[in-house]
């Protein structure tokens, strides 16, 4: 198959169920999904297990116990699950526009991962979009959005489906050109030659921080935050804590003064 969508989660099933609906309409096929749960509850299962007749290929579930906030640890072990050399990373809470996995392998190429961007909802909109909308598409019309709770701004022209106009916006954004958890993607073998996620970073830029061995690795960023468009569902953020971004920074900050490419505490623990 030509790509592996690894999608993380954790006991957000309704949100998750939305997301699985944006994959089951995709005009691009030819992908697997492998879920990245970090201790969900049977709930999540269940709406796993609903989708599993909807997609060509199998969902794969990768599960492990809940022992506080283990990212990284459960998207080490999804990736090592995936059977194709290309991957997109995205987040149980981003509802791809049809178009997004075909994009993400139109713009493939290697020595570059892509970086991707989202549009972020508020949670009235979030908890407005139903299935028919997201099925049918509307949930990513301007006007639509518009008339269910999303203000007016110069934002929502990521939602462009004008594909000059979003060229030309990728090309000229000021947006950094980063490894973002909720859409990028990558070739596998450059996530193996930096070992994966860092396992010594919880909540806080740990997807910049593989995207920054990455660049020391030499694959380069490629920007694509208007050609590849998800909505972004709200949510609360109860496992984000100054100590773990000031943890995480310095872990940052000592990978780009010496230039570490692959860590130590990474997928390898795995094979």
């Amino acid at each position: 198959m030509k790509v592996s969508v690894i999608i993380t989660t954790y006991n957000s099933e309704e949100w998750l169920k939305k997301v699985l609906l944006g994959y089951s309409v995709q005009t691009e096929q030819d992908f697997e999904i492998v879920i990245a749960d970090d201790g969900s509850t049977e709930a999540t299962k269940n709406v796993v297990a609903k989708f599993q007749s909807k997609f060509r290929f199998p969902i794969i579930h990768i599960w492990q116990p809940d022992e506080g906030f283990q990212k990284c640890k459960i998207l080490n072990k999804a990736i090592l699950k995936t059977n194709s050399e290309y991957l997109i990373f995205t987040d149980g809470d981003c509802i791809p526009r049809k178009d997004f996995v075909f994009h993400h392998i139109k713009y493939k190429e290697k020595g570059y991962f892509l970086s991707g961007g989202y549009f972020k909802l508020p949670m009235i909109t979030s908890n407005l979009i139903s299935d028919e909308e997201i099925l049918n598409q509307k949930a990513f019309s301007i006007n639509w959005l518009t008339k269910n709770g999303v203000k007016k701004s110069f934002k929502l022209s990521k939602l462009t489906q004008n594909k000059w106009f979003a060229m030309f916006m990728n090309w000229i954004t000021p947006t950094k050109k980063t490894f973002n958890g909720h859409n990028t993607s990558c070739f596998k073998e450059d996530i193996l030659a930096v070992n994966g996620f860092n396992e010594e970073m919880q909540y806080g830029g740990l997807d910049r921080e593989l995207g920054e061995r990455l660049f020391n690795y030499g694959t380069l960023g490629k920007q694509i935050r208007y050609s590849t468009i998800c909505l972004h569902l709200d949510h609360k953020r109860g496992y984000a804590t100054q100590e773990t971004w000031q943890k995480n920074y310095a872990i940052r900050s000592y990978n780009k003064k010496h230039n570490i490419i692959a860590i130590d505490k990474g997928l390898n623990q795995y094979f």
